[in-house]
């Protein structure tokens, strides 16, 4: 089943920049071949539920292999019979958006 998650991934205990650790982490979810996209404080992925959670395990354990403590924040949508929703939810509002402008200037 198609789901969309935004993960945040963060090493503790690490120093000050962690910059290097969580770039580590993207490399993984990258790497995967699932669609998705790294923003300041998270990283959307979406794909089949099975291969979505692999590539989160994979991409904790990059770090938690190396014995860093590694915190784990997750939210899924889990949608039947949606797809690209990494794309269309964001297109979606933009639409709204553009035509809420449009309505503004006659006015």
């Amino acid at each position: 089943m198609n789901t969309l998650v935004a993960v945040a991934i963060t090493p503790c205990g690490v120093g000050d920049e962690l910059a290097n650790e969580v770039a580590e982490v993207v490399k993984v979810i990258r790497s995967s071949g699932l669609p998705n996209r790294t923003t300041s404080m998270f990283t959307e992925i979406e794909g089949e539920w099975d291969d979505v959670m692999r590539v989160v395990k994979d991409a904790t354990f990059v770090l938690a292999n190396r014995g860093i403590r590694t915190e784990v924040v997750l939210k899924a949508d889990v949608r039947p019979g949606f797809t690209n929703m990494i794309r269309t939810k964001v297109d979606k509002v933009n639409a709204v958006l553009e035509g809420q402008d449009d309505h503004e200037k006659k006015i």
